[in-house]
Order: C-alpha cells, then sequence, then structure tokens
C-alpha cells in the first residue's frame, strides 16, 4: 500500500510540474523524461527518420520547454568580459554552434543581416561550444551586432551550460528568450538539409527566412512577412 501511495504521489508530483511550467526552470524542465525522448529520438536518426525526429524535438519544446523560465547563465564573452542573461533587457536570440560545426552556405551572412536591421530590439548571441583560443576564425565571420560567448566542458563553471543546453538539445539550436526570460521557442533554425546545388541567393534567402520566422515568435507587433526573400 505505502509502495502504490508513493508512486501516485510521485506522479502527481509530476503533473504539478508540468501545469507550472510558467514558473518551472529549464534546466529542470528538460531533465523531466528526457532519457525517454533521449532513446526515441536516437533510434528515430539511427533510421534516418528526420520526420519523426522533428516531431519528436517539436514535441518536447512544443510541450515542455516552452514558457519556462530560461536559466540566468553567465557567459564568457570572445572579448574577455561577462554576460549574465538577466541583464539583457530586451528579447535573446541565442544561438548554439561549434567551431568545428560547418554552417550552412549564406547562414551566417544571413544572421549578420537580421542583427543589423533588428539589434535594438533583440539581443543576438552566438554561444559556441568551445575553448577560447579555438573560436578566433569563427567568430571574425559575425558582426558586430552579435556578441560572441563560447563555453566548453573543461571550464568548470561551464558544466551546469553544457548539460542543459548541449548535452540535452545538440547543436545546433537556436533559442527564443522574451525579456522576461521566458523561453518562447526553440528551433532548428537555418537551411533544413544541405543543398549541394543550391545558388548562393537561394542559401542566403532559406536561412535568413527560416531565422526569421523564430524572430517573429519574440518581436511582437511585428509583421514580418513582407521581409520574406523569395527562394527561387
Amino acid at each position: 500500500m505505502k509502495r502504490i501511495l508513493l508512486i501516485i504521489l510521485l506522479t502527481l508530483t509530476t503533473l504539478s510540474l508540468y501545469s507550472q511550467s510558467d514558473t518551472l526552470i529549464f534546466s529542470e524542465a528538460i531533465k523531466i523524461g528526457f532519457r525517454k525522448y533521449k532513446k526515441e529520438s536516437d533510434r528515430a536518426t539511427r533510421r534516418g527518420d528526420d520526420e519523426r525526429a522533428k516531431f519528436l524535438f517539436d514535441s518536447l519544446v512544443k510541450n515542455r520547454l516552452a514558457g519556462t523560465t530560461f536559466d540566468d547563465f553567465i557567459l564568457k564573452k570572445a572579448n574577455g568580459a561577462k554576460l549574465k542573461l538577466s541583464s539583457v533587457k530586451k528579447p535573446i536570440m541565442l544561438i548554439t554552434y561549434s567551431s568545428w560545426c560547418i554552417t550552412s552556405t549564406g547562414e551566417i551572412p544571413a544572421l549578420n543581416k537580421l542583427a543589423q536591421k533588428y539589434g535594438k530590439e533583440v539581443q543576438f548571441i552566438v554561444l559556441l561550444w568551445d575553448k577560447r583560443h579555438n573560436i578566433s576564425k569563427l567568430k571574425r565571420q559575425f558582426n558586430r551586432h552579435i556578441t560572441i560567448c563560447y563555453a566548453n566542458e573543461s571550464y568548470k563553471n561551464d558544466a551546469p551550460i553544457v548539460s542543459a543546453l548541449k548535452h540535452k538539445l545538440g547543436i545546433p539550436a537556436t533559442f527564443f528568450i522574451d525579456e522576461n526570460m521566458r523561453v518562447v521557442d526553440i528551433r532548428r533554425c537555418g537551411m533544413k538539409k544541405c543543398l549541394k546545388k543550391a545558388l548562393y541567393d537561394e542559401a542566403y534567402a532559406l536561412n535568413f527566412n527560416s531565422y526569421l520566422e523564430g524572430l517573429g515568435t519574440i518581436l511582437l507587433n511585428k509583421e514580418l512577412k513582407k521581409e520574406m526573400l523569395a527562394t527561387k
């Protein structure tokens, strides 16, 4: 009887956490049932079932992570300074990359263009999963409207952010966070697949539109459809 009551109590506690997602911290929310998600996601990836993998990712975001409060991480900036996320008083677009992860054609130029246009309204941050000395080449490709940061497993204080973001959602992932530090959406932005024969203009437009759609979730009262670029 005690065992049954304990199971019921644990179940109710979990359901309570789900119902109070607006007060749940992101790094705690993503732990709930994550093993099952990871197992199914890995299985879909091994089978080459991209649609299933995307469905699982989108479901995880929609049903568990959206609406949670993003952790108040302190990021190390490439210039040596630090950035506490709660000090940013506007929406944040946080993109995770790595210096060894090749970006698609036109992706960085598209980001630079969007950051130049919307940088006053949104804080653009690129977080590279690398040591500082490994990011010098890649960081020069981003313009001054994008804040470049880095984190790595070898740095003791980076363990929480590496565990919550890199080890859970992989690379790349783009987090759209509102001015109150609430997670609005998480996406695999950029081109969905590498188009080997795509012309630069087409690839640039695909990346631009993909990121612009995500920005629309945190740029409230902003008509962005007219900004979409033709892909043909």
